[in-house]
């Protein structure tokens, strides 16, 4: 890195927010221009600089920052140019001419150790030195916390994230605990808060350090979606981790329990430690899926049977008995899960339901995890459905940091009915918010696929509900007449039978095609996507309808490299497309993206002229493209599926991702036209037949595989995944015998 000093002479763009600014700096004789996140940055400033020069397309030569420090002037007549320039409220040049003929060269200490000395100085009354205080104080916390983060590899981007959480406290904050960074800013690793603490003289064995270490372990392994992790575990990865000892770690386990940190639950011969948060909420799911389940419903008043035949009769259509089965059930009972695989008709079960309760003059209300999955739901029964976040009516706090629902248990759901679809993706955090804001008597029907990936986020939901065999589950397995005409589906259900797929029937809809190389199926993809099967067939879009599926993300047939390929030939570089990088990855006007993350805090637009709604909240998941990229302001704006139209600024950018290619695990409640998904062998926990299965089942009209048949081979057999750690299908159990044997005594 380069470092250059000198004064801003000028401040072209400037974003409060995040703190990006492009400035001129007067460098000796040279003038030149800088960019980069720098908060604090007024002109008049003299600031070191640390960084690397870049060549802009369209301004020129820049100086990209990575490292600020501002020098502070130590002359007399530096002091007062210093604070001439309008770098603090209040003070202007002929105040500051006065404060320094008082003061001289001890005018900084003035203002940093006794401001109120400033009422020696005629002119300035106790509203001005308040002024003055207020803006001094804040330029100085940025300052310092920059100053003090940066030296530890802290971007300036996590320092402004840091200021705008803990605010005045943040340096005594990061002092006490630096491990708290590691849970409240994200993009900050155990790594980076251990070297500040060791900087600070933690030792390695501090109980602080160790407790703040044993719950950055617990988290990091539910983010891999377990609620809980064994304590077994905790203390194998523990030791690696921190370099402690067993008897270190056990004792300030117990500590964190005791302290309300962790919640210990022995459960058999295992103890699990578990976050607070996921442990309440497998509590309060327990408890109101089994009140919903065994409360009383009220007949509908209709004959169910009749009904059913006149849907059939009206759609030429015949229920096999499961169907049947199924829309009794969701009448009758409190509680019911539909799962069934592709073509086993779900949606026609839920069109009846739904036509069902309405002549009984009951309100439904229709949700999914997802915006594109509410979508096909509203298509598929031409009725309303909502994301279950705007069913529950999510909002922000006024701090921007904390999302809410304001669909509770004091202020439930109004209807009569609940239906919910992709219920696999919903995670034990959704589902207890969900379940909350749904009152006694109203009826629940859980639609989805058991045999997808579960949910992201912690807890195995759908199938720890369908294994505790304590709510009324049908499973439907007939596929319908017409369904059976595609071998998507049929190869589907052949996979998830562990039975080798149909390959290549002539004017079918699965393809594979043999690649041995990792080179030669990266060529035959990108072969594929641009010109291959948009000639097959014009209706599609290379860059709408087609979609590559991978089940990873490194190496040369991840999504990090297929994206950067794929951009190059889809949407290469040219004049007329304003370009931003951010770490590895270059955002293009155009570029198809996703939203990797839920980021409850950003606010969007509806884009239609006849809406012009807004809210907030973008979540994990969510497709869009690149609508505008504004160089002078730094931002990226982006218009997603749902015509919602988002602003973001740098802070925000590292929550998107190209999606030209996205794993199948980021594909879950989507469909797509066509899927092209490469096979390679991969570690064996991740290359299953639960992942194929997914990944097959997003496609709409096509799917082309290509690769190695044995891998293919390989996946279909291996029918091992990762293990999920969740109590909840136990707790539920357990409540049930307890209550039978209560009636037994």
């Amino acid at each position: 890195m380069q470092d250059l000093q000198g004064i801003i002479e000028d401040i072209i763009f400037q974003n409060k927010d995040n703190g990006y600014v492009v400035a001129k700096l007067k460098e000796k004789e040279d003038t030149v221009t800088i960019v980069g996140c720098i908060p604090y940055i007024t002109e008049g400033q003299n600031l070191k600089v640390l960084g690397e020069w870049v060549l802009h397309p369209q301004f020129g030569r820049q100086f990209k920052v990575q490292v600020c420090e501002e020098i502070v002037p130590n002359t007399v007549i530096g002091i007062e140019r210093y604070l001439s320039s309008g770098i603090i409220s209040g003070i202007g040049p002929v105040t500051a001419r006065k404060i320094v003929k008082k003061f001289g060269e001890n005018t900084l200490h003035v203002l940093d150790d006794n401001i109120n000395r400033l009422r020696e100085i005629e002119g300035i009354g106790e509203k001005k030195i308040a002024l003055i205080a207020e803006s001094y104080s804040r330029q100085n916390e940025i300052r310092n916390i920059m100053i003090f983060l940066q030296t530890y590899g802290v971007t300036p981007n996590q320092c402004v994230k840091i200021h705008k959480k803990f605010g005045s406290d943040s340096i005594r904050k990061v002092k006490e605990n630096p491990y708290i960074l590691t849970e409240e800013i994200g993009g900050i690793g155990f790594k980076t808060a251990d070297r500040i603490a060791r900087s600070l003289g933690i030792e390695r064995n501090s109980p602080f350090r160790i407790q703040s270490g044993i719950r950055y372990v617990v988290n990091q392994f539910c983010s891999l979606g377990n609620t809980y992790m064994p304590i077994d575990k905790l203390i194998k990865e523990g030791e690696g981790i921190l370099g402690v000892t067993k008897a270190e770690l056990e004792e300030n386990i117990y500590e964190n329990s005791i302290n309300g940190k962790v919640k210990l639950e022995q459960y058999g011969d295992k103890l699990c430690v578990f976050p607070m948060t996921y442990y309440y909420c497998e509590l309060s799911v327990t408890k109101k899926i089994l009140t919903l389940a065994f409360s009383d419903y009220k007949d509908i008043g209709l004959d169910v049977n009749e009904e059913i035949k006149k849907f059939e009769d009206k759609n030429h259509i015949e229920f096999a008995p499961s169907q049947k089965d199924a829309i009794r059930g969701a009448v009758k009972n409190g509680v019911e899960i539909i799962t069934g695989g592709p073509g086993t008709g779900k949606t026609t079960i839920i069109n009846c339901i739904i036509q069902l309760f309405e002549k009984a003059n009951y309100k439904v209300l229709m949700g999914a995890p997802t915006g594109r999955a509410a979508k096909r739901m509203s298509e598929a029964t031409e009725r309303e459905a909502k994301t279950i976040h705007r069913l529950l009516e999510m909002g922000v706090e006024n701090d921007k940091e904390a999302m809410f629902f304001s669909r509770g248990e004091e202020s439930p759901l109004q209807c009569d009915v609940v239906i919910i679809d992709e219920a696999s993706m919903i995670d034990i955090m959704l589902m207890n918010n969900l379940l909350r804001a749904i009152s006694i008597g109203t009826r629940l029907i859980i639609v989805g696929d058991a045999q997808q990936l579960p949910s992201v986020g912690p807890g195995n939901v759908l199938r720890d509900f369908i294994d505790s065999k304590c709510i009324k589950v049908v499973r439907l397995k007939e596929i319908f007449r017409q369904s059976k005409e595609s071998m998507i589906i049929v190869n589907a259900h052949k996979i998830n039978s562990g039975e080798m797929p149909i390959l290549n029937r002539k004017l079918k809809d699965f393809y594979f095609i043999r690649c041995k190389e990792p080179s030669d199926i990266l060529d035959t993809v990108i072969g594929l996507i641009n010109r291959r099967l948009p000639n097959f067939n014009k209706s599609w879009n290379k860059m709408q309808h087609i979609q590559i599926l991978s089940p990873m993300r490194k190496g040369i047939l991840g999504v990090s490299n297929l994206n950067a390929e794929l951009q190059e030939v889809l949407n290469p570089k040219t004049l007329e497309k304003n370009e931003k990088k951010i770490g590895n990855t270059i955002f293009r006007l155009g570029d198809k993206v996703m939203q990797i993350k839920n980021d409850y805090t950003l606010k969007w637009t509806e884009v239609s002229e006849e809406n012009s709604g807004e809210g907030m909240g973008i979540f994990n998941g969510d497709f869009g493209c690149i609508d505008h990229i504004d160089e002078e302001k730094n931002t990226v704006t982006v218009v997603f599926d749902e015509g919602r139209r988002v602003v973001y600024d740098n802070m925000h950018l590292d929550e998107l991702d190209l999606s030209y290619a996205i794993t199948i695990h980021k594909s879950q409640g989507s469909e797509f036209p066509v899927i092209i998904l490469p096979i390679f062998m991969g570690p064996p926990l991740l290359m299953n037949r639960n992942l194929l299965y997914t990944a097959i089942t997003r496609a709409k009209q096509m799917v082309v595989l290509v690769g190695d048949l044995k891998a293919l081979n390989f996946m279909i057999n291996n029918n091992k995944s990762f293990e999920r750690y969740s109590l909840l299908k136990h707790r539920i159990m357990d409540i049930m015998e307890s209550e039978t044997d209560a009636i037994v005594e």
